[in-house]
């Protein structure tokens, strides 16, 4: 035994070898993390801290932390702005925007991944274009009137049918996870004698859990925090206004003077069921980024 181990070199203190975490790149790497992600929460930082603020202090801006801490903030934003009936709204776009999306979406993947069909590469080229050709505010007149067509104008059903139309991104993330689907599952589910509609339902969708989830957090984050068309439905409908457009109530109070810490207060209210969300779409997101560092 002392002979088989004569022969190997002991390791010197002084061999000169650096430790990873002293090495430039590590180092530069590092800071490089932590400047990122102080310029991320230092925003988010100073809006949870000037909710706690009078509005002449937030206004004045001399201290970062607020002299007194004015936790009725939150009860006289939650007053004045009838929280209660725009939250119901949020969430009543953000969850049927989020289930639509990802129906239509994943049935389009499933579609377009195992059928052949005419026009079949023009779909997915189109579909591509609308994520990078954004026409943003000039589209929202034809859209408008269409809903008109369909007497949605004064219902939030035509938010929507309209944020569920958006779906290119969802769909082309879930386009990949059914290409890793082996079609051998569709093949047995056949000769057991199950539709096609039964396969995508029983087969399909279950197996779809990670990319769903993530896709989930992605589309409702983003209903959540659509602003303009909202806007431009609710106009003349206040009682279906979610809470993006019902924050700017607070904006002014009786006498027209700016009320910003409400506002303030009312954005921090506004963040905490993306947070809900995130914390349980947490799991599916780190198993598609696990996934896709794999391969």
């Amino acid at each position: 035994m002392q002979q088989a181990t004569a022969g190997k070199p002991k390791p010197s203190a002084s061999s000169g070898v650096v430790p990873v975490f002293l090495r430039p790149g590590t180092i530069f790497l590092w800071i490089f993390l932590l400047v990122m992600a102080f310029l991320t929460l230092f925003p988010v930082l100073v809006a949870i801290l000037g909710s706690f603020k009078t509005n002449a202090e937030l206004t004045a801006g001399a201290t970062i932390l607020p002299e007194t801490w004015h936790f009725s903030n939150y009860e006289e934003a939650w007053k004045t702005a009838n929280f209660s009936r725009y939250t119901w709204n949020s969430l009543f776009i953000s969850l049927a925007t989020t289930v639509g999306t990802l129906l239509v979406a994943s049935m389009a993947a499933y579609g377009v991944d195992r059928l052949r069909f005419m026009g079949r590469r023009m779909y997915i080229f189109i579909q591509a274009a609308t994520m990078f050709i954004s026409v943003g505010p000039l589209v929202l007149h034809p859209q408008f009137r269409i809903m008109v067509s369909l007497h949605l104008q004064t219902s939030l059903w035509g938010v929507v049918i309209l944020l569920v139309s958006a779906h290119a991104a969802t769909y082309f993330i879930l386009f990949s996870f059914v290409k890793a689907i082996p079609r051998e599952l569709d093949e047995a589910a056949k000769i057991d004698g199950s539709s096609m509609l039964g396969t995508y339902w029983r087969i399909i969708l279950p197996l779809l859990g990670p990319g769903l989830g993530v896709s989930a957090l992605f589309t409702f984050r983003a209903a959540w925090n659509e602003y303009i068309m909202p806007l431009v439905f609710t106009m003349s409908q206040p009682k279906l206004q979610p809470l993006t457009v019902g924050l700017s109530n607070l904006r002014y109070g009786a006498a027209a003077a700016a009320q910003t810490h409400y506002m303030m207060a009312g954005a921090c209210l506004s963040i905490l069921p993306l947070l809900i969300v995130y914390v349980f779409a947490n799991k599916s997101f780190m198993q598609m980024t696990a996934g896709s560092l794999k391969g």
